[in-house]
């Protein structure tokens, strides 16, 4: 669906993108996560043509990002934070208007979205909160069924209730469609995304399967016989080291079942217990955000 190779972006002298490379397959949910500034509205905008790379290429249902037709705009599904709508029409005549762009435009799922976003027919767009806007974003960016639907930071502003009904939204009628969603709101796209890359100051440290990623970081907590001790040279795959009297935690990021207890026992002496738990995708970001800021200081 989209293939991205040594993308480049520069705002003069700032490299707002650095190389990136990876593939959205079809059919999966795919999220690209980072902080803000990190570069992912930036590789949204050029993946739907609002800007140009400086340089490598981006093909979207196998054609080149910067020559997208309305051939491909008409399978693609977008949603932004930022936007724009026109203030004066009111909800039901905006929904008329988009309408006979689609062919495939469905009636019955239209009308399904309204009712589950409860949004105001009658009102003007301009009158709708920032959480309304985006719900109609949503309603409209689904029921011409596109094989692919981009989600650039559609969680930013809302409250909680509100993204439980935009994601219910996304889960209930997205069907076969191809989902690629940008956001550093981790916990709501951690039971929805298939795939996940992580993004930070325009390079792409990581993209793996979720289940992958879930399975290589863990919260690892040893219990020492005497005060404990960090060794002389920390690996590289522990992040968020500390120690509190006889006890040391961190997180592996190259977790292997049975492997990584058997390679600490022989690594370090006096050990009283080991206890390893999952950890969750905030800590994951949160470390490895923390780890790539600690070698840049």
């Amino acid at each position: 669906m989209i293939r991205i190779e040594d993308l480049w972006k520069s705002f003069g002298r700032h490299d707002a993108l650095r190389g990136i490379s990876m593939h959205v397959t079809e059919g999966s949910a795919y999220a690209l996560i980072g902080a803000n500034g990190a570069g992912k509205t930036t590789t949204m905008k050029i993946l739907m043509n609002i800007m140009e790379p400086t340089r490598g290429c981006a093909t979207v249902l196998g054609v080149d990002s910067r020559r997208i037709s309305p051939r491909e705009l008409s399978q693609i599904g977008y949603v932004s934070e930022n936007q724009e709508l026109p203030e004066r029409l009111t909800v039901d005549e905006y929904f008329a208007y988009l309408r006979p762009f689609y062919a495939r435009w469905d009636r019955d799922l239209e009308a399904l979205l309204r009712g589950q976003l409860r949004l105001p027919g009658g009102r003007k767009i301009g009158a709708l909160s920032h959480g309304m806007r985006t719900k109609m974003t949503l309603a409209c960016a689904l029921p011409f069924r596109p094989r692919l639907l981009v989600l650039d930071e559609p969680f930013s502003g809302l409250d909680p209730l509100v993204r439980d009904e935009f994601m219910d939204g996304i889960l209930g009628q997205a069907g076969e469609t191809t989902i690629l969603i940008s956001t550093h709101e981790l916990g709501e796209i951690e039971g929805v995304a298939t795939h996940v890359a992580f993004i930070e100051e325009g390079r792409l440290l990581f993209d793996e399967p979720m289940d992958d990623l879930r399975a290589r970081f863990r919260a690892v907590r040893i219990t020492f016989e005497k005060p404990a001790r960090l060794p002389a040279m920390l690996p590289d795959d522990w992040l968020r080291v500390s120690t509190d009297g006889n006890v040391l935690e961190f997180i592996d990021s190259r977790f292997k079942d049975g492997d990584s207890q058997e390679r600490l026992q022989s690594q370090l002496s006096g050990i009283r217990r080991i206890d390893v738990e999952p950890v969750a995708l905030r800590t994951v970001f949160t470390s490895l955000a923390r780890a790539v800021r600690d070698r840049a200081a």
